[in-house]
């Protein structure tokens, strides 16, 4: 397969640098595919992609949310869906990962519908990063669960546990480069990203399956996905790695446009929005950094303020409770 490869090579200058850099950037490659019925076409078609960004220079590739499936949560779930669910380490996807990589000799990084027992009848859904030796380097689960009209995924998946939510792994394999696993629903929240930056992440990665909304065909939320996403590497001093899915599979028409951006909120490299294509990048890790001195977001916060963000979620007030703020005592 003939597949289009846009690169951002090699790492733009930092603004912010006050003392020159002693790491080697980091490059990364990034798959946006189209998902099609015929599995060993698909396979066929992203190891092919995996091995352009190896051959590139790219030593880890990152995919696409449920990265063999068609996207089940365009409509909902009936009887128990986590039966069709795969096992961690000996399902489809992890052996595909494991090939891929020892083939190319670059970390490979996937999704997966995870089994996972449980009376709900649901599944976990699950990005891993595989090591060209077929080592599991790191698995998460992702945290938040969209329930919107097309996006049915409550009905397919629990939402991942509370303890260890935010995992940063330092694979040696990767110069020990910080990354945070989260997954598509999760990169609208700030919280998420706020907390893997709390604990050291460099990079975060959002395996996504988005496009458009059912109930409103004419909005094209694209920009704003990408607006949001970018902001909250801003905020917290992240490079993002954001690979989507591209065409038609049935309910959804995905809108591709997978991106990488940095610290800055420099859009480094991005996909179009209807083609498969490769995205490599160089990232200078250090510009974390940078960033973060200028703008020292994370050591001028003020937790003692946010205990209302370890509220309960209140379903009876989606738009928020009114507070009552206390008249301020006037001075004759």
């Amino acid at each position: 397969m003939t597949i289009r490869t846009i690169t951002a090579l090699p790492a733009p200058s930092s603004p912010a640098r006050s003392a020159a850099s002693a790491r080697t950037p980091l490059r990364v490659g990034l798959v946006q595919h189209r998902w099609q019925a015929d599995a060993d076409a698909l396979r066929t078609g992203l190891t092919d992609a995996i091995g352009a960004a190896a051959a590139l220079g790219a030593a880890v590739v990152f995919l696409p949310e449920l990265t063999l499936s068609k996207y089940p949560a365009d409509v909902r779930a009936t009887g128990t869906p986590g039966r069709d669910a795969e096992d961690l380490t000996s399902g489809p996807t992890y052996q595909f990962a494991a090939a891929a990589a020892a083939r190319h000799q670059v970390c490979v990084h996937a999704s997966l519908y995870e089994k996972a027992d449980g009376p709900d009848g649901l599944g976990f859904n699950t990005a891993i990063l595989v090591a060209p030796s077929g080592e599991l380097l790191s698995r998460t689960r992702k945290l938040h669960i969209p329930v919107s009209a097309g996006y049915y995924e409550d009905t397919y998946f629990r939402g991942g546990p509370a303890d260890d939510a935010y995992p940063v792994y330092r694979p040696a394999e990767l110069g020990g480069a910080a990354i945070g696993l989260p997954t598509c629903w999760d990169e609208w929240f700030p919280e998420v990203s706020r907390m893997y930056s709390l604990g050291g992440a460099e990079i975060l990665v959002y395996p996504t399956a988005i496009g458009s909304e059912p109930s409103f065909p004419a909005f094209d939320t694209q920009p704003i996905w990408q607006h949001v996403i970018v902001g909250n590497g801003i905020a917290s001093g992240t490079f993002m790695v954001v690979p989507n899915r591209c065409g038609n599979e049935g309910g959804i028409d995905f809108y591709g446009s997978s991106f990488i951006s940095d610290p800055y909120g420099r859009v480094l490299v991005s996909a179009p929005r209807d083609e498969e294509a490769v995205l490599l990048a160089d990232l200078d890790l250090d510009q974390r950094k940078d960033w973060l001195d200028l703008f020292p977001f994370l050591t001028t916060r003020r937790p003692d303020t946010y205990a209302r963000l370890r509220d309960a979620v209140d379903h009876e007030h989606p738009y928020g409770l009114p507070t009552t703020v206390a008249a301020a005592e006037t001075r004759s």
